[in-house]
């Protein structure tokens, strides 16, 4: 399932009389683009269109629809958990490797959210992230570096 459809589905069942309109707006594509993602998604049984009034449709995730859905969020939650796992191994080694050098303080210097990952395996493993010192940390390109001072 396209990344479109998953948000498609998603937005559909948290509203289910939001317009095309609205769902072209909040996914940030074209409202033909929502029209071409909707009839796909009713052809494959995962949505069912019925009229609320002359001019405005309902879209309800069938069961099938819902299962579909279902499948895809628990799959990207293995996947996210899956990233999580192997940062925290990184920090961890970078960790220990920053404390065997002798130093206690680090600076981590960014707003990356793997920079918390950092920053609490810091606090776990006695290793103070507190924007002072000489050596930095950064998250760049998918790793963890080590500047010998701040910028």
């Amino acid at each position: 399932m396209k990344q479109h459809e998953y948000r498609l589905l998603e937005a559909i069942s948290e509203d289910d009389t939001v317009t095309q309109a609205g769902l072209a707006t909040q996914l940030g594509i074209a409202v033909g683009s929502v029209n071409w993602y909707i009839k796909r998604l009713i052809g494959r049984g995962y949505l069912k269109a019925t009229r609320m009034d002359r001019t405005r449709l309902r879209y309800n995730l069938t069961p099938e629809g819902m299962s579909v859905f279902r499948r895809n969020a628990t799959q990207y939650m293995r996947d996210s958990l899956k990233v999580y796992h192997v940062l925290r191994e990184r920090a961890k080694d970078l960790v220990a490797e920053i404390k065997a050098s002798g130093i206690e303080e680090v600076s981590l210097i960014g707003e990356d959210p793997e920079l918390d990952i950092f920053r609490l395996t810091c606090l776990e493993m006695g290793l103070t992230p507190n924007g002072k010192s000489d050596h930095a940390v950064r998250y760049t390109a998918g790793e963890y570096s080590v500047e010998g001072s701040r910028d």
